[in-house]
C-alpha cells in the first residue's frame, strides 16, 4: 500500500482517487477550489443546477458508462435526438446530415461532395497517423478545397484559437469529428446523451464513494510544492500543511507545473512550459424563449464575435420550458477582451442571439452567469504528440497530466476518467508507487 496524494478534484482527479483507494492505497485528495468537479462543477442559475461549462455525452464515451455502472448510477444516463445548425450569410441553416449539406448555400456541388466524403471517412477511421504532422488547414483544404476552409472553418478557428488558428493539428480536429459523428441513431439523426441531474450527479456519486472508502479530502487547499528527495517524491506542501507520501498524481493545469515542482528535470520542465493554453469566458443565459431549433449552432458572421452557441435545453430539459444557452468566448488571457466586465459579455452575447433570432428581446433574459477559466483549451500544433511530456515523469512516484495529456482526443469527462484510472493503476509500476 502506498501513500498517494492526488492534486485536483476534477473528473480526472476524482477518478484517480477512486481507483487508487480501490487498489488498496492510502489516498489524500487536495483541491484548490471550494468544491469538487472542476470544469464539470455546477452552479445555481436562477433555481436550476447546471454545469459552469457545458458537457454532453457521446456514444463512444465508454469510460463514463463503465464508471457510472460501478457507482450504481448507470440508470441515470439519458439519450436525446439533437441537431446542428449553421448561421451564415445572415440566415440559419440546418447542418449535420446529407440532405442539409446538399441544400446548404454558398458551396458548389463538388465542394459539398468532397466535404461529405471527408466527414464519412473521418467518422469511420479508427486511426489516421499521417494527420499527426499535418495542420487542420492543410488537411481540410486537401480534401475539400480552399473555399470550404475559408467559408466554413477559418472563421471558427480564428475565434477559438486567434493567432494560433493556422497551426492546429489535423489529428486533433479529426478525433472531434469522429467522436460526434459516431454518436447517431442513423445517418440523418444525431443522438447525444446527458446524465440525469447533470454532471453533478457523477461528481456527487464519486465523492460519496471515495469518502466512504477512506479518502481524505481537503477543499480550498491548493498544493504549493511537490517535495522531492533522492529522485522521488516525498511530500506535498499545501500552504502550512505538509502531506508525506510515496506517490503524487497531479491533474493541475500544465502551465502551473514548473512552479509546483521546482525539482522537475529541465527537459521535462521545458516540455510542460511549451504547452500553450487558451482561456475561455463562458456565458450561460436562462431565457424565456428558444433561440433556434438546434442543440449546437456554428456561427460564421462578422457581426457576431463568438464561433457558436449551445442551446443546452435542447439536450437536457430544464423542466420549466425555459431555455439555457451557453456562449463560449475562447481567447488567450493576454487578449484585451479577457478582462472586460461580465455585463459587457452578457450584453454582447444577447446582441448576437438577437441577430440569429430577431424575435428575442431584452425581456427574454431571466438570468445570466459568466464563468472564466484561464487554462481551458490546450493549443495542439502539428507534431504535438512527440512534444508531449510523459505522464510518468523522471521523478519516481510523480505522474502529471491534464487535458492536454489525452491528445489527440479533445477535452471531456470520459477521457479524464480513463486517464485518471490509468494513472492509479500505474502506481505500482514505472516508479509510480512505493519502492
Amino acid at each position: 500500500m502506498a501513500k498517494v496524494v492526488v492534486l485536483g478534484a476534477g473528473a480526472m482527479g476524482l477518478a484517480a482517487a477512486y481507483q487508487a483507494v480501490r487498489l488498496g492505497h492510502q489516498v489524500t485528495l487536495l483541491e484548490a477550489a471550494a468544491e469538487a468537479g472542476g470544469m464539470a462543477a455546477h452552479f445555481d442559475l436562477a433555481g436550476l443546477s447546471i454545469e459552469r461549462f457545458y458537457h454532453f455525452v457521446c456514444k463512444a464515451d465508454e469510460p463514463t458508462f463503465a464508471l457510472m455502472q460501478e457507482l450504481g448510477i448507470g440508470d441515470r444516463m439519458r439519450w436525446r435526438g439533437t441537431s446542428m445548425g449553421y448561421f451564415t450569410g445572415g440566415a440559419l441553416h440546418p447542418w449535420g446530415d446529407p440532405v442539409s449539406l446538399l441544400r446548404f448555400p454558398g458551396l458548389s456541388l463538388i465542394e459539398k461532395l468532397r466535404y461529405g466524403l471527408l466527414m464519412f471517412v473521418s467518422t469511420r477511421r479508427n486511426s489516421w497517423p499521417v494527420l499527426e504532422n499535418t495542420s487542420a488547414k492543410d488537411w481540410i483544404e486537401r480534401w475539400c478545397g480552399p473555399g470550404v476552409y475559408r467559408k466554413l472553418w477559418a472563421p471558427l478557428f480564428d475565434l477559438k484559437f486567434h493567432e494560433y488558428a493556422g497551426n492546429i493539428s489535423a489529428s486533433w480536429i479529426w478525433t472531434r469529428i469522429r467522436r460526434v459523428g459516431r454518436s447517431r441513431r442513423s445517418l440523418f439523426q444525431e443522438e447525444m446523451g446527458y446524465i440525469e441531474g447533470g454532471s453533478q450527479t457523477l461528481v456527487d456519486a464519486l465523492m460519496r464513494r471515495i469518502v466512504a472508502e477512506g479518502v481524505s479530502v481537503a477543499f480550498g487547499k491548493p498544493a504549493t510544492k511537490v517535495e522531492v528527495s533522492g529522485g522521488r517524491v516525498v511530500a506535498v506542501q499545501a500552504g502550512a500543511e505538509r502531506h508525506s507520501c510515496d506517490a503524487v498524481i497531479s491533474t493541475v493545469p500544465t502551465p502551473l507545473v514548473s512552479a509546483l515542482v521546482p525539482d522537475l528535470p529541465k527537459a521535462e520542465r521545458v516540455a510542460f512550459d511549451s504547452i500553450l493554453n487558451i482561456g475561455v469566458t463562458c456565458i450561460v443565459l436562462k431565457l424565456r424563449s428558444s433561440v433556434t431549433p438546434h442543440f449546437w449552432v456554428n456561427i460564421v458572421d462578422p457581426a457576431i464575435p463568438f464561433p457558436g452557441i449551445i442551446e443546452f435545453s435542447r439536450l437536457r430539459d430544464t423542466g420549466t420550458g425555459e431555455t439555457v444557452v451557453y456562449i463560449p468566448y475562447y481567447m488567450p488571457v493576454t487578449n484585451p477582451n479577457w478582462d472586460r466586465p461580465d455585463e459587457v459579455f452578457v450584453a454582447e452575447a444577447m446582441a448576437g442571439l438577437r441577430r440569429i433570432n430577431p424575435r428575442l428581446t431584452g425581456s427574454d433574459l431571466i438570468a445570466s452567469h459568466v464563468g472564466r477559466l484561464r487554462h481551458a483549451q490546450p493549443v495542439c500544433p502539428p507534431g504535438f504528440l512527440r512534444r508531449m511530456p510523459r505522464v510518468q515523469t523522471g521523478i519516481a512516484g510523480l505522474q502529471i497530466a491534464d487535458t492536454s495529456s489525452y491528445y489527440p482526443e479533445d477535452r471531456g469527462i470520459a477521457e479524464s476518467i480513463r486517464l485518471g484510472r490509468e494513472m492509479a493503476h500505474r502506481l505500482a509500476t514505472e516508479g509510480g508507487g512505493a519502492v
